[in-house]
């Protein structure tokens, strides 16, 4: 402690006249504790430390002084319970940051002025994000590529997909129902209302879970769980047939095939765009390089309990790549029989081979979703 350190070089300083014991007491204080910025040794030079007797540094040590306070800063104050890795942290203006120890994972935007919720950044080891806000050609036609985001083409006649022209709709938020924090994971459930533009009443309620997972293999999972239904005594809704939903992802510029030279492969072993394009997969993995001497990739994982699993995927060179919902037949939801669906993506480091994919999405599968607490 800064207090004690002093009155030693004090009362180990031969008697000598003040302005010597003053500069020798100084140098001793400085070469013990080489971390004190010149700012402190001012202030308790001005307080008296180190330009005082022992006695008078005794009765200043006894004292409230703010150089008592500077010295004990560094201490550890009562015990407490350790807050755990894993947070979802409530933000100002319709966010919340997922964080592990400090550091940010991802982060979910739901303001209800948006046209739909979405995750950006998803940050990779690197400290870069590992998607983007858009088409890096492309932005104004494609501005519905929103990183990692929920929507369909098609629901009721309904295209809740894109941002611009008739016939459109908007996910819009409603709630926050719960957050969590743990050792392992960490995340949210909210209710969202799929609203055609122009209508009083929403078309489904949706409750969507996020849950940050970390990964003992490596990277870590951001897990998606939804849930949809029409609203009490409404009609039956059908998401009619499309490529485009329900889950989208819009990799980051350097990871694309076309501007990064980055590499697209799939759970049965193929690679490239023209083989996996709109293929059943477990997963289709998108990686390439994130800096100059780094890389990193996400892998999108369907889960074996979706109803039509494995589903085909919608995958482009130019750097996103989706789950097809009702690709070959349309699906009705009904109050009593809601669509659910789960989804994860994998957040890696470098260029997993098969094996290494493979081994993350079966720790996805056999992770138990998290039931809501009872309110």
């Amino acid at each position: 402690m800064a207090l004690t350190l002093i009155g030693w070089c004090l009362h180990s300083i031969p008697e000598q006249s003040a302005p010597a014991r003053n500069e020798i007491a100084q140098k001793k204080c400085l070469r013990s504790d080489r971390s004190w910025s010149r700012p402190r040794i001012l202030i308790e030079a001005k307080l008296g430390f180190c330009h005082a007797t022992p006695v008078r540094i005794l009765a200043l040590a006894a004292l409230p002084t703010a150089a008592a306070t500077i010295a004990l800063a560094d201490e550890p104050q009562g015990g407490g319970k350790a807050p755990p890795p894993l947070q979802a942290l409530p933000l100002p203006h319709h966010q919340a940051a997922f964080e592990r120890d400090g550091g940010e994972l991802a982060r979910y935007h739901f303001d209800p002025g948006d046209r739909r919720p979405f995750w950006y950044p998803i940050q990779g080891s690197a400290g870069r994000s590992l998607t983007r806000m858009g088409h890096p050609h492309d932005p104004i036609t494609h501005s519905h590529h929103n990183s990692v985001w929920i929507s369909h083409h098609d629901v009721n006649g309904t295209d809740f997909w894109g941002d611009h022209g008739k016939g459109k709709g908007r996910i819009v938020h409603q709630r926050v129902l719960e957050y969590w924090d743990g050792e392992e994971a960490a995340g949210m459930r909210s209710l969202n209302h799929w609203i055609t533009d122009g209508a009083a009443a929403p078309l489904l309620e949706e409750t969507r879970q996020s849950e940050v997972v970390a990964a003992p293999h490596g990277g870590w999972y951001l897990i998606i769980d939804l849930t949809l239904s029409p609203p009490e005594g409404a009609a039956p809704v059908t998401f009619n047939q499309t490529a485009f939903g329900l889950i989208g992802v819009r990799v980051a510029k350097s990871l694309g095939v076309h501007d990064g030279g980055g590499r697209i492969m799939n759970s049965e072993g193929a690679s490239g765009e023209k083989a996996i394009f709109r293929k059943p997969a477990r997963w289709v993995d998108y990686s390439g390089r994130i800096t100059k001497h780094s890389s990193a990739g996400i892998t999108l994982m369907d889960h074996p309990d979706n109803p039509g699993f494995p589903s085909p995927f919608h995958v482009r060179g130019d750097g996103w790549m989706g789950i097809c919902l009702s690709f070959d037949q349309a699906i009705e939801v009904t109050r009593t029989k809601p669509l659910i669906r789960r989804y994860a993506l994998w957040v890696h480091d470098g260029i997993p081979d098969t094996a290494q994919a493979t081994h993350a999405f079966e720790f996805f599968t056999k992770r138990r979703r998290r039931e809501a607490t009872a309110r």
